[in-house]
């Protein structure tokens, strides 16, 4: 019995890897280093790694469609594994935090973000859990689509380190610890 989908959110190809939106994969990735996981499947049209962490039985996911066509991966899987919605947790980059800041939230809108607008669509609620790794705004003029989809430079590289570790902690402590004492530990 699976307790919790842990899905990042991010872009296949490794063109877009080390980007600032691939913050939630990158997440996922530090979460399967610490449990040990040693296998990667293609499932549910993403790539999942089934892990246990201190008693409950995870399932990691790095869908493969693009950011602005998540949900139906997303969708399938929780269906896949019997899941509800109050135990996805989703990890994504987010413009309105700043640079290395990590917050947690229940629930919500999308805030102009592709992936979670197309999650709440899928799933016809808004109400899963979420871990925000804030990424900053582009500077000047720089369009957002160019901002998210490049690597953070030199001085903003370590900012961007903290907040995909910071993220991969909190998504893991909504999952030992809930929500309300993750919240306030994450804010």
């Amino acid at each position: 019995m699976t307790d919790f989908i842990i899905v990042g959110l991010g872009n296949p190809g490794d063109e877009y890897a080390r980007t600032r939106h691939n913050a939630g994969f990158l997440a996922v990735d530090r979460i399967a280093e610490a449990a040990r996981a040693h296998y990667w499947k293609s499932e549910c049209g993403s790539l999942t790694a089934k892990v246990e962490w201190r008693g409950s039985q995870l399932v990691l996911a790095k869908p493969q469609s693009f950011m602005n066509v998540v949900g139906g991966p997303v969708k399938q899987l929780l269906k896949t594994y019997g899941v509800q919605p109050d135990h996805l947790v989703v990890i994504h980059d987010d413009l309105e935090l700043p640079a290395g800041e990590v917050r947690v939230k229940n629930g919500g809108g999308h805030g102009g973000h592709n992936g979670l607008r197309s999650i709440g669509d899928k799933l016809c609620t808004r109400d899963w859990l979420r871990v925000r790794c804030g990424i900053g705004r582009p500077p000047g003029r720089m369009k957002v689509a160019d901002y998210v989809l490049s690597e953070p430079r030199r001085d903003a590289a370590d900012a961007f380190e903290q907040a995909v570790d910071a993220g991969a902690q909190a998504a893991l402590s909504l999952v030992e610890v809930g929500f309300d004492r993750t919240q306030r530990r994450f804010g």
